[in-house]
């Protein structure tokens, strides 16, 4: 008995503690499950450089970039910024973007661009028909729709299990609180929010990786 409190107070009270300081805005300790298991990237859409993309264990931010990817490279920057660059050494973590075929020469662009910036290899493009993208979309069963280029500015958060997680509940004043995506359009959307979801989703899995090493000590 007095070893597992020691082995509590040395390593899961620490990560306790940090869930509860790092949640800041929002009013969960864990995430709630917006939509459970997800399905997995199509094994049959082409990669950007023929590699296997999969969301199976892995933490990953979702977007659908619709047809304009260059028009709408200033989204890429936001995120890029605000959340890639703070995360992307964490092993599991990746963003992967659907997108219609041929954008391929796009999203090149794209990668060329934040090159000088970041370390783009957690960037993972997939190419699909229009029809297919919009029936993948359907299976996240979200209020937010795509618009006609087969595209949303929203992206939303995955995790190792494929669960979609985000705000659902009240939120710290009490108020009901709903939220799926997070707006890239928005830096401040993406700093004061999606940040905060980032860190609760990758304390979750520090904890569970401390648990799972006091219960191998014990």
């Amino acid at each position: 008995m007095k070893k597992n409190s020691v082995l509590f107070v040395l390593f899961i009270l620490p990560i306790v503690a940090y869930l509860f300081f790092a949640s800041g805005v929002n009013s969960f300790i864990t995430l709630p499950t917006i939509t459970p298991t997800i399905p997995d990237v199509n094994p049959q859409w082409e990669s950007l450089n023929g590699e296997t993309v999969t969301l199976n264990q892995k933490i990953t931010v979702i977007g659908f970039t619709g047809e304009d990817i260059i028009l709408n490279r200033g989204n890429f920057f936001n995120l890029n910024q605000k959340i890639y660059n703070k995360y992307y050494e964490f092993k599991d973590f990746q963003f992967v973007f659907i997108a219609p075929d041929g954008t391929q020469e796009q999203a090149k662009r794209i990668l060329k661009e934040l090159s000088p910036l970041s370390n783009v290899r957690g960037y993972h493009f997939v190419f699909a028909p229009v029809n297919e993208i919009q029936a993948y979309y359907n299976n996240l069963k979200l209020i937010g729709k795509l618009d006609s280029k087969m595209g949303t500015p929203n992206v939303y958060i995955i995790d190792k299990k494929r669960n979609l997680r985000g705000r659902k509940g009240k939120s710290v004043q009490g108020e009901p609180e709903y939220k799926e995506g997070f707006n890239t359009e928005s830096a401040a959307e993406l700093h004061n929010d999606m940040m905060d979801d980032v860190k609760i989703i990758l304390a979750e899995y520090r904890l569970a990786l401390k648990r799972n090493n006091a219960d191998r000590q014990i």
